[in-house]
């Protein structure tokens, strides 16, 4: 038999201890035991897990220096999904949301069956699978899928969490994609994947009373429509205001769906914003980048009340719209973000 080699980690300031194996990394154990630590790519690129190391010995694997430059490893600053363990630890959690450790779900894996793709504009896709077995997430968060031939990928769930076991995902198509090429041409209803998850600490927080802003471009619509469905399921009223950034007109969906929305909900709006306008496309709305328009809208709407943010897309958005709800008076814990971050695998 072969012995697993267990050490203790323990979180502060907030006290909560688990076991970590040797051979896996502290962030997966935490997955495991259902203690959702902030975390984003989850790859070793984003810095959302970085913490301090007070005590224990460690070995960092590979991860980007833009993530953990090397005067913050000097001063004992860890990557939580980069981190091994050969002894007790003690860390210190240098981001932590109170509500997502109560909140927290352990990560399974499920078998899925892929049971539609569809075109929603040139180069984004619906794709929709059917779970062997219910599976329990945040309107926001996303999984980990893995194709026949291992390719793995992580997506955010485009559905709320009130259809468990029938998941579809927004996916943005790139030509050589290892995994969204084969959208068009190798998946195909009835072939089975793998998912593992739920992952993400950017999903919809319960029972706010101010305004709500979603903020997104691309499959960015992926978590943030879970997002809004969810808030619909709820029947909680809030002012909502769904700002989305895309190219072109061509680049827009779910228009029809949107202004049923703005029809039977009281304060809803959403606003796209096109960056690259064509002539002769009949626009009349938004144009410029969508941090831009975000900027303008909100001085022109003075929104009150605590307002909580969603923002999901790129790196280059995300870091856009950041410096613009700060200036908004949108309070630093009440954003939270996605960053689409480049696969590495």
């Amino acid at each position: 038999m072969t012995v697993i080699t267990t050490h203790k980690v323990r979180f502060e300031p907030v006290g909560i201890e688990m076991e970590v194996e040797e051979g896996e990394t502290v962030l997966d154990a935490a997955f495991r035991q259902g203690i959702s630590v902030m975390h984003g790519c989850k790859e070793g690129q984003c810095s959302s897990c970085k913490s301090k190391l007070i005590d224990g010995d460690i070995e960092l694997l590979k991860y980007s220096t833009f993530a953990l430059p090397d005067y913050e490893r000097d001063t004992g600053h860890i990557l939580l999904c980069k981190t091994h363990a050969y002894s007790d630890l003690e860390i210190e959690l240098l981001n932590y949301d109170e509500d997502l450790l109560r909140r927290s779900i352990p990560v399974r894996a499920y078998d899925a069956v892929l049971t539609g793709i569809e075109h929603l504009t040139h180069d984004i896709r619906r794709m929709t699978v059917a779970l062997g077995a219910p599976m329990k997430f945040w309107a926001g968060q996303y999984v980990d899928i893995t194709l026949a031939d291992g390719v793995t990928r992580a997506y955010s769930m485009g559905s709320p969490p009130g259809e468990p076991d029938r998941l579809a995902f927004i996916i943005k198509k790139y030509p050589d994609g290892a995994f969204s090429a084969s959208l068009d041409t190798v998946l195909q209803p009835g072939d089975r994947l793998s998912i593992k998850g739920p992952y993400g600490t950017c999903f919809r927080r319960e029972d706010r009373p101010g305004p709500m802003l979603l903020i997104g471009g691309g499959s960015g619509m992926s978590p943030l429509w879970s997002i809004l469905q969810d808030h619909v399921a709820s029947g909680e009223h809030r002012a909502v205001r769904f700002f989305y950034g895309a190219r072109t007109r061509a680049d827009l969906f779910y228009l029809d769906e949107f202004a049923r929305l703005e029809a039977a909900l009281p304060d809803f709006r959403f606003i796209p914003a096109l960056s690259h306008a064509e002539d002769g496309d009949g626009w009349t709305g938004e144009r410029g980048f969508i941090h831009e328009v975000l900027a303008r809208r909100l001085r022109a709407e003075g929104l009150e009340g605590e307002m909580d943010a969603y923002s999901c897309g790129p790196p280059p958005m995300i870091d856009a719209v950041l410096p613009v709800l700060q200036m908004a008076g949108v309070e630093p814990d009440h954003i939270y973000f996605d960053k689409f971050t480049t696969a590495v695998r």
